[in-house]
């Protein structure tokens, strides 16, 4: 069993247990999936909606790329993240198979690749859902630049079609913390925090932002999201 199993099995694990947990007075429980296709206890009527990740702009620093990889670094260095999203249907609150889940963000300096001269490609790149909606990325905690909150770009494309355009945030004090490490605070904190950015207000205020678990180690953190579209 390789790394990303092992943290998967002990989640699972983890999830499970809570959801038994709160078997006892609540009224009718029901399974449902969340990132990583944990089972997580909702009421009947919370688990038979699933309402659409907000849309928010692609910003200027999109270019069509045919990468597909799981570790986006490129040489890149950091604090690592990696990070667990699952793709589930608006219409039938299933996993869709085989969407292409594409990510874009900026290096620990808020520099982009590929655009201002930049011919690299790094921090950018695709990968396949699998059976359970689950895409996996090995990146880097991205840097901020002017008039942003710390974030990564993602569109999500089915059947050729981008069906889903959005952006993934991060904790003010998560992000306050790793600006202070080493390798990122020659470049000194964000200068725009989430409440005082337009796309994360968009984004419905804390409705794209990951759910972030400090690893072991020297191992960064762990981000998980559901992103829920109309394929």
């Amino acid at each position: 069993m390789g790394l990303d199993d092992s943290l998967g099995e002990k989640l699972r694990r983890r999830e499970a247990l809570i959801t038994l947990g709160g078997l006892g007075a609540g009224g009718l429980l029901v399974a449902a999936r969340g990132p990583l296709g944990l089972v997580r206890a909702e009421t009947a009527d919370a688990a038979s909606t699933c309402v659409l990740t907000p849309e928010v702009t692609e910003g200027p620093y999109w270019i069509a790329n045919g990468l597909t990889r799981r570790d986006i670094t490129s040489g890149q260095t950091g604090i690592p993240l990696l990070l667990y999203l699952t793709v589930e249907d608006s219409s039938t609150c299933e996993p869709i198979i085989g969407a292409d889940v594409e990510l874009w963000h900026a290096n620990r300096l808020g520099a982009y690749s590929g655009v201002n001269g930049n011919s690299q490609r790094y921090l950018r790149g695709h990968q396949k859902s699998n059976a359970k909606g689950l895409v996996i990325f090995k990146t880097i905690y991205p840097g901020w630049y002017r008039g942003r909150t710390p974030h990564i770009h993602v569109k999500v494309h089915v059947g050729g079609t981008v069906v889903h355009t959005g952006q993934l945030f991060f904790s003010d004090t998560v992000s306050s913390a790793v600006y202070r490490t080493s390798r990122y605070k020659s470049h000194g904190q964000a200068d725009t925090k989430n409440a005082a950015d337009s796309i994360y207000a968009d984004a419905g205020r804390g409705r794209s932002k990951l759910r972030l678990t400090r690893r072991s180690g020297s191992k960064g953190y762990l981000g998980t999201m559901t992103m829920i579209v109309q394929s």
